[in-house]
């Protein structure tokens, strides 16, 4: 009977220390699952590229200021009209954005999309365009002396600004294509000088404006692609084109050296500028993602 106690004990531990042994198996680690990428929330980020203006042309009108039956003085007004090609203005451009971005919620059933607004500012250099013209004529029967008359144009772009709304497809979920549009402004500078002179009778008759500098508010629309390359940074391409509308500039034209009956303030000229232009530029944002999910650890 004892001999029988003893090896029931022994074959209860034998079992024992196996089922031990088997609880020692090492188990794989715990993978670490990281979540999707988290569009939503507020980013800062700067940018640079290339600007080139649409509109390259002055438009120069020019009307008499005085009354004079013999015609002259509006002879030289209308030989001081003219439109004056400008030289591309496109230069550098770059500076900073900052702004929030909502990716929908998965419940709508429209998780792939996304709505945002962003706001940025951005300096601009060399976008200069100048341009000149230069010709010879009369104003038969009132003048019939040959009038060399000079026209000259500036205009150049220091600074653009947009505020857009943004509304994007993701493509994947670290790839994401968009649209925008909204309210552009910048910083104008335009300038035209004239001057006429009939070297016949000695007549010199010069008008030069100041430089004009404004701030205009206008329009833009474009679009792009942002790739979120690391969970809070992305890099982006976008394309924008702007509309800041028209600038124009008053010019009085005096006679230097009068020839009767032109003497004085004798015509004003009015100067017409476009300020339009297209925007290629990549950027690079930072995503805060306050409030995204925490890692998912998959145990086993």
């Amino acid at each position: 009977m004892l001999r029988r106690i003893l090896l029931a004990s022994a074959g209860a531990m034998a079992l024992a220390g196996t089922a031990y042994a088997a609880d020692l198996t090492p188990h794989p680690p715990p993978v670490m699952l990281l979540p999707p990428p988290m569009w939503t929330g507020f980013y800062i980020g700067l940018n640079a590229g290339g600007t080139w203006s649409g509109s390259n042309n002055a438009n120069i009108a020019s009307v008499p200021v005085l009354a004079d039956p013999t015609g002259v003085v509006s002879g030289l007004a209308v030989l001081a009209n003219g439109n004056v090609p400008l030289s591309s203005a496109s230069g550098f451009i770059g500076g900073g954005q900052i702004g929030y971005n909502y990716q929908l919620p998965s419940s709508w059933l429209v998780s792939s999309w996304l709505v945002g607004i962003e706001a940025d500012i951005d300096g601009v250099a060399g976008a200069h365009g100048n341009g000149n013209v230069a010709s010879v004529g009369t104003f038969p029967p009132a003048i019939t002396v040959p009038i060399d008359t000079a026209l000259s144009a500036t205009k150049s772009l220091d600074y653009l600004g947009t505020v857009r709304g943004r509304f994007g497809f993701l493509w994947t979920p670290t790839l994401l294509i968009f649209g925008d549009g909204g309210l552009a402004y910048g910083g104008v500078k335009t300038n035209v000088d004239v001057f006429q002179a009939a070297p016949t009778n000695g007549f010199i008759g010069a008008g030069v404006s100041n430089s004009v500098s404004n701030t205009k508010v206008g329009w833009t629309a474009g679009g792009g692609v942002e790739w979120m390359f690391l969970p809070n940074w992305s890099a982006k391409v976008e394309y924008l084109y702007y509309d800041l509308g028209t600038v124009t500039t008053a010019t009085l034209l005096n006679a230097v050296v009068p020839v009767a009956p032109v003497a004085g303030i004798y015509a004003l000229t009015h100067t017409s500028t476009r300020f339009n232009g297209n925007v290629v530029r990549a950027g690079i944002n930072y995503h805060f993602n306050w409030g995204a999910p925490a890692p998912v650890v998959a145990k086993y």
